[in-house]
């Protein structure tokens, strides 16, 4: 059996302007409230072609909607009219925890949803109970199988207003409760919401619906429920974890490169780190510049992640990577994802020196170099952070797994191949057993 794998020549520096896919984290969500619109299109611009907006697109069409992705201009139709059965099949959910975006949709327009598990990274546990406790809380009736089903009920179609609070301010749970929300009957008060930027233009998406929802980017939100959302054309908001990586590829391959058409204000913490290790950022008003020559030593540095505004988890395996190239000795503590290490075999396997403190201290000293080496895409952002160490290796590495990159990365290989890396596409035979989602 074969499967991709990138193969990368690295030792060479990232040069060049580069514009950036719009944010997964964003659009997910708006793809699945698409599902309690019941006449129009909703229109999505910017829609990158990646396997996780890929497996909601059959998600949509296994409950029934349409779905015309035109992936020359990047612009999605979606059409919900006729949509007819709200239970989730396994073989999607399994491979896509994006799928629990689908909860709240389903519910509203048929009054059931039955979800029999979701999957994606192992990362972490990241258990969706509390999500299930905030719809029970606004009116659904849970139910729980012994198959592992999770069976919501909704009495005529429609939530009812209260006050809902997240012990964590997961973003995929503020806004599955926003939706929730801002189609009960009632006002809903949120607290301790997620402000991640992500989440904010999610909200934009669904006052521009018709949504009342106020208080986006606080942690407290008041929502009036209102008895239709309306079918609308949007563009969601550039990826700043795309963003992030790119920088800190340009960081670890002594390069300079401009990102253009993105919002420099979310990259702040990021800019910030970057350059306390020795990095020259130049941010304009919609583009930030990363310039560091070879010769320009890196610092050590201290991470611990954080909801936003702190340093943000998807991008710690990159900094990790950029974290061995250092002086000294850098210490990374994760706090969100107990799994998030999941890169460090393979950069163990590259030369770096790593040891995991206490299971969520990370504790990197720096080395001269890294070599090149075949290595897995343990997840889609240790995936990213693996990359990152293969072209900053010289000589050829190769990444297998790359359906997890590709879960979150629009044709990465054909984006830093435009700034001057060595790095295609190849097919290989697989040697290992298939991953289970």
């Amino acid at each position: 059996m074969t499967e991709s794998a990138l193969r990368i020549v690295g030792g060479r520096p990232l040069q060049g302007e580069i514009s950036i896919q719009k944010a997964k984290n964003a659009i997910l969500p708006m793809i699945a409230t698409s599902l309690v619109v019941e006449e129009g299109e909703t229109i999505l611009h910017g829609v990158p072609e990646i396997e996780d907006v890929e497996r909601a697109f059959e998600l949509l069409e296994a409950v029934g909607a349409m779905v015309d992705h035109d992936k020359e201009t990047k612009t999605v139709r979606i059409d919900a009219t006729n949509i007819s059965t709200g239970t989730l099949p396994n073989e999607l959910t399994s491979r896509f925890r994006g799928s629990v975006l689908f909860l709240a949709p389903l519910q509203v327009r048929l009054g059931y949803v039955d979800l029999p598990g979701s999957g994606g990274c192992d990362i972490g546990t990241r258990k969706i109970d509390f999500h299930h406790r905030g719809f029970a809380r606004l009116g659904a009736d849970v139910q729980y199988f012994e198959d592992g089903r999770t069976v919501i009920e909704l009495p005529n179609k429609r939530f009812k207003g209260t006050m809902l609070y997240l012990d964590f301010p997961s973003h995929t749970g503020t806004e599955n409760l926003m939706l929730g929300a801002a189609l009960a009957s009632g006002q809903t008060i949120i607290e301790n919401a997620s402000v991640e930027p992500e989440v904010i233009d999610f909200g934009y998406f669904l006052n521009e619906m018709g949504a009342d929802i106020q208080g986006l980017g606080t942690h407290t939100l008041t929502i009036n429920g209102v008895n239709k959302l309306n079918a609308i054309e949007y563009t969601p908001m550039p990826d700043r974890l795309v963003a992030g990586t790119i920088m800190m590829a340009t960081a670890i391959t002594g390069g300079d490169v401009t990102i253009n058409d993105i919002e420099p204000s979310h990259l702040r913490i990021v800019t910030a780190k970057l350059e306390q290790m020795g990095v020259e950022v130049n941010i304009m008003e919609s583009s930030i510049q990363i310039h560091r020559p070879l010769d320009t030593p890196l610092t050590p540095i201290n991470i611990q992640t954080h909801p936003y505004p702190g340093f943000p988890t998807d991008l710690q395996p990159c900094i990790a990577v950029l974290s061995t190239l250092t002086n000294g000795t850098s210490y990374i503590r994760e706090r969100i994802f107990e799994n998030r290490y999941d890169y460090v075999d393979a950069l163990l396997n590259m030369g770096a020196d790593i040891i995991i403190s206490q299971s969520d201290v990370c504790i990197i000293k720096g080395v001269e170099r890294l070599r090149p080496a075949t290595v897995n895409a343990e997840s889609c952002r240790a995936g990213a952070g693996v990359l990152l160490a293969t072209l900053a290796a010289n000589g050829e590495s190769i990444i297998e797994n790359v359906y997890q990159i590709d879960r979150g990365y629009d044709n990465i290989e054909g984006l830093l191949t435009q700034l001057g890396a060595d790095v295609t596409r190849i097919e290989k035979q697989s040697t290992t057993p298939q991953p289970v989602w």
